[in-house]
């Protein structure tokens, strides 16, 4: 059980894009089922976790812990494991991993979260919990229409408790009405409105000299409130994310805003009418544990024949199906003909791609990225680069990145393949995308990614190559990629050709592309890595190496 010590909305942060649970659950269980969840089946499972690649990092200084970090907050949370008295997965577990819809398991657990729970029991010093947070913020931001993220961070957390909602609601509106007449710097205005509202949730906090955080001596009044803002931007970014899992709802990445899925809104509408907001079996843990990992619970619309078949003819007017068709059926043609749909509009992405109808629009999208404008920079550096990609060459350009079902990018690759992944027929490409920067991006990119080039190697059994992006490259980075190039090692399927690249040369590449009289063939991708290996070869160190291979790159069209 968790002690929670919070004046705002408590949610799981851990792991920070849900699709990242889905393998990792399945490992445990495949591997530790019915054994007992100690420090030696948490280093146990980290070893194979690492071996797995489903995340970036070691998990190196204590394993234990960083075993219990993945497992004990959201998969345990939302019902997906119970880890006593013996590691199993429960009903609602098995599904995320077998179903194929997997964002209705994601909604029906993130409805049922509570707080209080017998997992979740504030403190005396807390917030007076009484929510099912999810559940209540799909209703704010049905209310509103449209929510902006600073709204959601600065009101939407202090719903600790579902009767005050019309409270948070009129902050919302007053909030609005300010921002409307206030004539000067937006930023200035947000930061003065935040500063306010902290220290009036943190009001008690502050006037007892309650304020050393566990980061830092530092008792100051100002770095406790900086602390906790932004604490309270990794809680509302953690909301958005698991929203978004439900495939309900959309995300302005300009705008910084949230809206319920014009195709969706009967559904949100029906759950916001059927499901209970008030929390159950707080005191009693064996009945909250199989009311969380229920599969069939709470209803939502598609458990409704009439309603679904109704839905089916609105989505769907050409199709036929059986009137003696079981539910289940129903919702399996269902599934699939979104499914058919949003490969259909991939594949016209990829067409107006391809026709370089969507340049602008690409180098528009770089240009955000760069300066840091779009609300999830590395999802959309990672869908971005996939168009830019599409566009540069031939070949058969796939993304690992999961697509909503309008083919918008939700959310990142789970991390236990590349980014993107490029078929030339005669030999492979893989891309790795990240906006990490420092030592930082060698820690967490540098091994992994020549792990899913050799992975890559592997799985085709033809050359390959990988491409490295980011905004700026780490001298340590260039330093492991360079040594690669000469290092004949087995594990990784020989030497590994890995180029990193400043986003703004790889934006370079993508203009020659599209300024050249002819279109680019996969020879020219081959060839540019090539000349990376006949440069590592030619040169001492990598400084050398990757000054001459950046400069290639900027001339990479050049005969």
């Amino acid at each position: 059980m968790a002690r929670i010590d919070s004046k705002v909305i408590f949610v799981t942060t851990s792991p920070r894009t849900p699709a990242k649970m889905i393998p990792e659950i399945g490992l445990l269980n495949a591997h530790f089922a019915g054994q007992r969840w100690n420090t030696e089946t948490q280093r146990a499972f980290m070893e194979l976790l690492r071996e797995e690649n489903f995340f970036n990092g070691e998990g190196a200084n204590d394993p234990a812990f960083s075993a219990r970090d993945r497992i004990n907050r959201a998969p345990k949370a939302l019902g997906f494991v119970i880890l006593s008295p013996t590691i199993q997965l429960t009903p609602a577990g098995e599904e995320l991993v077998n179903s194929r819809r997997k964002d209705e398991i994601f909604l029906r657990q993130l409805l049922k979260f509570q707080v209080p729970s017998p997992f979740h029991k504030p403190t005396a010093n807390s917030a007076e919990f009484w929510v099912k947070p999810y559940l209540e913020l799909f209703r704010l931001i049905r209310h509103f229409g449209s929510l902006k993220f600073d709204e959601l961070k600065m009101f939407g957390l202090q719903l600790v408790d579902y009767r005050e909602f019309d409270t948070i609601v009129e902050k919302i509106n007053q909030f609005r009405i300010a921002k409307a007449q206030n004539e000067g710097n937006y930023k200035r205005f947000r930061a003065e409105y935040f500063d306010r509202e902290l220290r009036e949730i943190y009001s008690v906090d502050i006037s007892s000299g309650n304020t050393k955080t566990r980061e830092t001596n530092d008792a100051s009044i100002a770095n406790f409130l900086s602390t906790k803002a932004s604490n309270m931007r990794d809680y509302a970014d953690a909301c958005v994310r698991y929203l978004r899992a439900t495939g309900l709802v959309n995300i302005s990445h300009i705008g910084k805003s949230l809206s319920i899925v014009p195709e969706k809104i009967q559904e949100v509408d029906y759950f916001l009418q059927h499901t209970d907001r008030e929390p159950c079996f707080i005191d009693n843990e064996g009945q909250y544990v199989a009311y969380l990992g229920n599969p069939l619970i709470p209803t939502l619309l598609t458990d409704n024949r009439e309603l679904l078949e109704q839905k089916i003819r609105a989505e769907f007017p050409q199709l036929e199906f059986s009137a003696t068709a079981t539910l289940q059926e129903l919702k399996n043609l269902f599934a699939d003909q979104i499914e058919n749909r949003k490969e259909q509009i991939i594949t016209e992405q990829v067409a107006a791609i391809k026709d370089y109808r969507l340049f602008e629009d690409i180098s528009t999208t770089f240009d955000q990225i760069l300066d840091n404008s779009l609300y999830d920079t590395p999802l959309m550096l990672e869908w971005n680069t996939w168009r830019a990609m599409t566009m540069l060459d031939g070949g058969d350009i796939k993304a690992n990145l999961k697509f909503d079902d309008f083919g918008n990018p939700m959310s990142t690759a789970q991390g236990n393949m590349a980014d993107i992944v490029c078929d030339y027929g005669d030999f492979g490409l893989t891309v790795e995308v990240t906006m990490q920067g420092g030592q930082r991006q060698y820690e967490t990119e540098g091994e992994p990614v020549t792990r899913h080039l050799a992975k890559y190697k592997r799985e085709t059994e033809k050359p390959a190559y990988c491409l490295f992006i980011a905004p700026h490259i780490n001298d340590a980075c260039k330093a492991h990629f360079y040594a690669l190039h000469k290092m004949n090692i087995q594990y990784y399927g020989g030497t590994s050709t890995i180029v990193p690249l400043p986003l703004s040369v790889f934006i370079k590449m993508v203009q020659d592309s599209h300024n050249a009289n002819y279109v680019p063939e996969p020879r020219h991708v081959q060839r540019f890595f090539e000349r990376s290996n006949e440069l590592a070869n030619s040169t001492d160190n990598e400084v050398d190496w990757y000054n001459g291979i950046t400069e290639e790159a900027l001339n990479w069209l050049t005969e």
